[in-house]
């Protein structure tokens, strides 16, 4: 089978020697085999991303100073060149983490370009305010990029989350040093070839691949401006700590251990493919799922019957496949941390009611079978830490007050469904729980409306106009009462 090699990075505008030898070896999740390689950034590679990045901000003709039309053209040949390699781009995210092809092209390939579109519009629409002064006189409020980005992206929803933040930054004037995951390296190498296509102006846009130690290095480098991070908590701490010592801004979107609940008049079978992917979408890998299912006791044995029987019956297979629902993890190492919950959740006292280990005809790739666990307490690790992975564990309640304070005991506040027959209990029910996002009867993060989590599921939101107001910065210019006449 030929691999996908590539020989350089993608920095000022053009391909570029890497400064290092290393080189970061991609394996499918599904055979194990290597399906091809890029370099490995170093920190003399961030050094120049971030160096050519500042210059396209502060030159004489800089990013942010061109008119907002003048960006959106770019941006729209931007999102037609994505276009064109949409297919590719799909394929390459479901053989490097597993995603499923039809999840893949549901996110990967028409979100990037429908958000370059939304935020270049955004941006062209907005204009100057006026505010008349209490004290005479006339403030008026600039919106202004906010400088050199430093983009740092996660391997589950890679070219999604990717343009959650890039869309935005580089629509507002800014310019970006992206950092992929070295699971997923391989599309951010392909949107490297739209960029180019596209006519992307020299350090507008880079991308430098790395592991923990170069996301670090550059989130603490003096040129850059402002740092935009998804990823795990424990991560997302340590750029909060350096971000806040450096006085720099930062948005992150971190983990999430999120409640579906469950009222008692609700139709779940009514909804399974909704639930579904509200719990299980992407193998469990991603931050927003309700893991967490809340269910009545005068209806707990038949919700775990129905969510039982729904894992059972998921096609688990080749994620290249339309029929697969369940691929494999993302990595060896993610299955054993899945595996390692499942068997704490069983040590616990949780019972098995669906899956648990690996399926029986799959002898390559990191597949886990979609598992659920019932009579699970809500203080269970299982219930309360962040797996990432298809496993759900199933919590009874006796009224509504007791559903609302286990949702809300937990140190997470990212996503959430409500699942009911009445949508205004529903709608009411949502208000109570504390979390950034949640759904009734479904889970969608809609490009308009802004998403990300309290507590420590992070701080600062993406998507909507709030997320174009995270790379800009505010100028306020006061004017005498005489040239307010």
């Amino acid at each position: 089978m030929s691999t996908m090699e590539y020989d350089k990075l993608y920095v000022a505008g053009d391909w570029r020697t890497p400064a290092g030898s290393d080189r970061i070896d991609v394996r499918s999740a599904t055979t194990e085999e290597k399906i091809g390689s890029v370099p490995e950034g170093v920190e003399a590679d961030i050094d120049a991303a971030v160096d050519s990045a500042r210059r396209a901000f502060d030159g004489p003709d800089s990013w942010g100073n061109w008119e907002p039309a003048r960006r959106q053209e770019v941006l729209l040949r931007f999102a037609d060149e994505l276009e064109k390699r949409g297919p590719e781009t799909a394929s390459r995210v479901s053989q490097q983490n597993g995603m499923p092809i039809v999840v893949a092209e549901a996110f990967e390939i028409p979100f990037p370009p429908l958000l370059l579109r939304y935020y270049s519009q955004l941006v062209v629409d907005q204009a100057d305010e006026r505010r008349p002064g209490m004290l005479g006189g006339t403030a008026v409020i600039r919106r202004q990029p906010i400088g050199v980005v430093a983009a740092i992206v996660p391997w589950n929803v890679p070219q999604g989350i990717t343009f959650l933040k890039i869309a935005p930054a580089l629509a507002a004037g800014c310019t970006v040093v992206l950092k992929p995951a070295p699971e997923t390296v391989l599309d951010a190498f392909l949107m490297a070839e739209a960029a180019v296509a596209a006519g992307l102006p020299e350090g507008v846009l880079n991308i430098v691949p790395g592991g923990r130690e170069l996301g670090a290095y550059l989130v603490e480098h003096p040129g850059v401006d402002k740092v935009s991070f998804t990823g795990s908590t424990a991560a997302g701490r340590a750029i909060a700590e350096t971000c806040g010592r450096l006085l720099r801004p930062v948005t992150l979107e971190l983990g999430g251990k999120s409640a579906a609940i469950v009222l008692d008049d609700a139709d779940l079978l009514g909804n399974i493919e909704s639930f579904f992917a509200s719990t299980l979408l992407n193998n469990g890998q991603i931050c927003w799922l309700g893991t967490r299912i809340l269910a009545p006791q005068n209806r707990y044995s038949e919700v775990v019957d129905t969510i039982a029987g729904l894992a059972s019956n998921l096609v688990i297979g080749d994620p290249l496949e339309r029929t697969t629902q369940i691929g494999p993890l993302v990595s060896a190492r993610q299955r054993d941390r899945v595996e390692s919950y499942i068997a704490k959740g069983s040590a616990d006292g949780g019972r098995l009611a669906a899956g648990g280990g690996r399926p029986a005809d799959r002898d390559k790739g990191w597949f886990v079978q979609p598992t659920v666990f019932a009579d699970v307490d809500p203080n269970h690790t299982i219930a309360q830490e962040e797996i990432f992975g298809p496993v759900l564990a199933v919590i009874p309640y006796s009224d509504e007050a007791q559903a609302v304070q286990i949702a809300n005991d937990t140190d997470y506040g990212l996503g959430g469904s409500v699942w009911t027959a009445d949508m205004e209990r529903g709608e009411a029910f949502a208000r109570k729980v504390r979390t950034g996002t949640i759904g009734v009867n479904h889970y969608v993060n809609d490009p308009t409306a802004p998403f990300g989590g309290i507590k420590s599921s992070g701080m600062g939101r993406e998507l909507g106009p709030e997320g174009l107001v995270a790379f800009q910065t505010l100028q306020t210019i006061y004017l005498p009462p005489a040239a307010a006449n």
